[in-house]
């Protein structure tokens, strides 16, 4: 969905808003496999998926790890590099070929200042983080490997059907082979 699309089905934005929040950001296209930015990264950008995959990931020890997909009409920005003038320890990468809509920080946040919808957008979307994180540290801390498998087909089958199989398992926080014996039993 293309952003103002999808952001006139949260709040309402006049024609003259809208104007002014698609011209802010830019459209850009990515192929399957661009690394957007590396893990310990500075970047400013916020990005919204209108098409298409990227995770963010992590390395830990010489081992990628996935530490969150996000697909169409999702927000993704470095917390750590906005909030805390902190390095990122996130990358992100394109999954399959994705059209992103990219602004820098300083700008989407005067937009959230000037107009009061955007600003209701923006706490909305804030608080879909913290559910994602909320929910997947107790997938971690309370469920099998199966339970979690279980919650992602439910929740979001369609990332299990575009993602490789390692991503998934590492955002799993588990094996490819146990993927593998898990996913026979479904």
């Amino acid at each position: 969905m293309e952003l103002i699309q999808y952001i006139n089905t949260k709040v309402k934005l006049s024609e003259e808003e809208s104007a002014i929040i698609d011209a802010a950001f830019k459209t850009e296209t990515y192929p399957k496999g661009t690394i957007l930015m590396h893990p310990d990264n500075n970047s400013q950008k916020v990005f919204f998926v209108e098409k298409g995959l990227i995770r963010t990931f992590y390395n830990k020890n010489g081992k990628d790890i996935t530490h969150f997909f996000f697909d169409e009409n999702k927000f993704s920005l470095s917390l750590d590099n906005v909030y805390f003038n902190r390095v990122d320890p996130y990358g992100r990468e394109v999954l399959e070929h994705t059209t992103l809509r990219v602004i820098l920080f300083r700008d989407f946040n005067a937009l959230l200042e000037e107009i009061g919808a955007f600003k209701q957008l923006g706490l909305m979307v804030a608080i879909e983080f913290l559910k994602l994180f909320s929910d997947k540290l107790y997938s971690l801390q309370f469920q099998t490997a199966e339970q979690r498998y279980k919650f992602m087909m439910d929740n979001y089958s369609n990332i299990l059907s575009r993602a490789p199989l390692g991503h998934i398992a590492s955002y799993l926080g588990i094996t490819q082979q146990t993927l593998s014996v898990i996913r026979a039993k479904y």
